[in-house]
């Protein structure tokens, strides 16, 4: 399979919404050999305090390079729209909506999509959470050519990024999101001319990610210190990480990356050690570094206990 035609521009369905894939959009925008025909978005959401409506990110990158913009609320909708604008290859980073086999089969050169994991391991959403969740070592992109089910598709290339256990998810957002912009094009540009070889995904080693949700950041303390150090760093800024504490959700921001060999306080107890303030976990202890309790904005411990001594000895739970 090759674009045999030198002087032809690929025309291209870039769909994507969040900051995430932008990095990636911009690189096939300032791409000569590539011509976007249209661009697929998620539609505009309230958001904040006032509620107002906010263009996600992808689309105001679209408006600046007055690109066309559609927002479907399902992209099913669309199978007649897309045919008419008679792409070679459709791109999708982090889109939100599955794509229909209907449209998967429309562009000649297929639907590329850019996944945040080394696939097969973490297909599904929470693909950027997973590895601090779970310690790894490493994580990368996987570019693959899409099919029916949840990104089962070959893989086209993949490339790795290695992690040493302090990243927040912040951290590797960024890091990924600068990594297929990178790759992507020189990908692609293979692809098209017919270089690469598909990949078959092991769907024996395969593991899902599922979608995280508001209630997924309440802290267990009866688990160990480093497994709840992992999760504060993956759901720092969203969902966020909390207790419950004299019945109002306390939100435990940051913590220091180094475990406390401290067992010596009931599960959830707040103590001081060393002049700072910790957490009895069920195994372990953390060190505090900034919280928030309700309305409040967010503190360092040494701020947080000027006003709030009472709390050592308490519970949070």
């Amino acid at each position: 399979m090759s674009n045999t035609s030198e002087n032809k521009k690929t025309r291209i369905i870039f769909m994507g919404t969040p900051e995430f894939s932008l990095p990636g959009f911009a690189s096939l925008i300032k791409e000569k050999e590539f011509e976007i025909i249209g661009v697929y978005t998620q539609s505009d959401k309230a958001t904040g305090r006032k509620q107002e409506l906010t263009m996600p990110p992808v689309k105001v990158l679209a408006r600046e390079n007055n690109l066309p913009v559609f927002q479907p609320e399902k992209i099913k909708t669309e199978i007649d729209n897309i045919k008419n604008l008679n792409p070679d290859l459709i791109v999708v980073i982090a889109y939100g909506q599955i794509i229909p086999p209907e449209i998967l089969t429309l562009p000649k050169f297929g639907c590329i999509n850019i996944h945040a994991s080394l696939l097969p391991k973490y297909r599904g959403a929470a693909c950027l959470n997973a590895p601090i969740l779970n310690g790894d070592k490493e994580t990368g992109i996987t570019i693959m050519n899409m099919e029916a089910g949840l990104d089962t598709g070959p893989i086209l290339h993949q490339e790795k990024i290695d992690l040493n256990g302090q990243e927040k998810l912040n951290d590797i957002h960024d890091r990924l999101a600068t990594l297929s912009a990178k790759i992507l094009v020189p990908t692609l540009k293979a692809w098209l001319r017919g270089e690469l070889k598909e990949n078959e995904q092991d769907n024996s080693i395969a593991s899902y990610v599922r979608t995280i949700k508001k209630e997924d950041g309440k802290i267990d303390f009866k688990k160990p210190a480093a497994e709840i150090e992992r999760l504060i760093r993956a759901y720092n800024p969203w969902p966020g990480s909390y207790g419950l504490l004299k019945g109002e959700n306390l939100k435990i921001i940051e913590v220091k990356n180094e475990i406390l060999a401290e067992n010596d306080h009931k599960i959830g107890e707040f103590f001081i050690k060393n002049n700072e303030l910790a957490i009895q976990c069920g195994q372990n202890s953390l060190l505090i570094l900034k919280l928030q309790m309700p309305g409040k904005k967010a503190l360092s411990t040494k701020e947080f206990l000027n006003g709030n001594k009472d709390i050592i000895g308490m519970i949070i739970e």
